[in-house]
């Protein structure tokens, strides 16, 4: 039976590849993205299955908007994949309160803002939230302090609001190193603020062919939010940690 789901940061990389797998299956899905053209593409594809809404999610209006989509287009929502989010490597004493309110903006407070748009028909369906998280959520690496703490603050979203709906299951989940345009960025813009080791390592990672490619945690993500396990609401998890083993593809 087709199910219908939100994902953020649709267009590229881990969501676009969380989409692809969604739309094989049959699956709906409603989309966000800067990227209207490249949205219009997916659209294209398979116009039956996918809506859309293409803009900047620190817009308050658009997570209404998607949820809106979903039940007017497709009857409902099982799910959603937050999977938008910002990296913008500088070290602390570098970083201006600006910087660090544009971070937590992209990271944390629109991703509360969809989270919270959801969960009206989320209960309904007795759905689930992932929030795309990362190791730098409990690691700290030189010149991540705003990106790292962001994360750290999703997972206590998540926490939360596993705690506080039980009929939700939500989900923090670390992809990994995977081969995105945040990866490209921070290769072209880390170097001068991100320790030479740790930068380093990233760049041979890449160079080595040791990224991950989007579809690996994508069908994880796909794979999970389609069929939940409850009693991982709540938990932080690696895509690929013996808790996600049922999900493996």
């Amino acid at each position: 039976m087709a199910k219908t789901f939100i994902i953020t940061g649709a267009s590229k990389g881990i969501g676009l590849a969380v989409t692809k797998r969604l739309l094989s299956q049959s699956h709906n899905v409603v989309l966000a993205a800067r990227s209207a053209d490249l949205l219009e593409n997916i659209k294209a594809q398979s116009p039956k299955q996918v809506e859309y809404v293409a803009g900047d999610m620190t817009d308050e209006t658009i997570p209404e908007k998607l949820v809106t989509l979903a039940v007017e287009k497709f009857g409902g929502l099982n799910g959603v994949v937050i999977n938008h989010g910002v990296l913008n490597p500088k070290k602390m004493a570098d970083s201006s309160l600006v910087d660090l309110k544009h971070v937590y903006n992209v990271n944390v407070f629109s991703n509360f803002t969809m989270a919270k748009a959801a969960l009206a028909e989320l209960r309904k369906s007795k759905g689930c939230l992932i929030w795309v998280s990362s190791g730098a959520s409990t690691k700290a690496y030189e010149g991540w302090g705003a990106y790292g703490s962001s994360k750290s603050s999703v997972n206590a979203l998540s926490t939360h609001i596993a705690l506080e709906e039980p009929d939700i299951t939500s989900l923090a989940l670390a992809p990994g190193r995977v081969d995105t345009d945040m990866q490209a960025a921070l290769r072209s813009e880390g170097k001068d603020t991100m320790g030479k080791a740790v930068y380093d390592d990233f760049v041979d990672a890449y160079n080595t062919g040791a990224l991950l490619k989007p579809e690996q945690p994508g069908n994880v993500i796909a794979a999970f939010v389609a069929n939940p396990d409850n009693d991982l609401s709540g938990k932080l998890v690696k895509w690929n940690g013996e808790e996600m083993a049922a999900f493996q593809q």
